[in-house]
C-alpha cells in the first residue's frame, strides 16, 4: 500500500476542527483511546503523529459509497 499513510487514514485527525493549530504536518491518532496520564487530575492525551507517518492499524478513509 503505497498511500499508507497517516494523513489518508480514517483515524487521522488533523485536529483544525476544534480551533487548534495543527504544528507542520502533526495530527492526532485516534486509533486507540487517550494515552491516560500519572496523575488523577491530568486528562488522558492522543498520540501525536506525523501525515507522513503509517502504523499497522492504516485504514483508508471512508469513501462517499461507505
Amino acid at each position: 500500500m503505497a498511500n499508507a499513510k497517516c494523513e489518508s487514514c480514517r483515524f487521522f485527525d488533523e485536529h483544525k476542527v476544534n480551533g487548534a493549530a495543527a504544528q507542520n504536518d502533526e495530527g492526532l491518532c485516534r486509533y486507540n483511546p487517550p494515552v491516560s496520564q500519572p496523575g488523577p487530575q491530568d486528562h488522558g492525551l492522543w498520540p501525536v503523529v506525523g501525515s507522513a507517518d503509517w502504523c499497522g492499524h492504516y485504514a483508508p478513509e471512508l469513501t462517499a459509497a461507505e
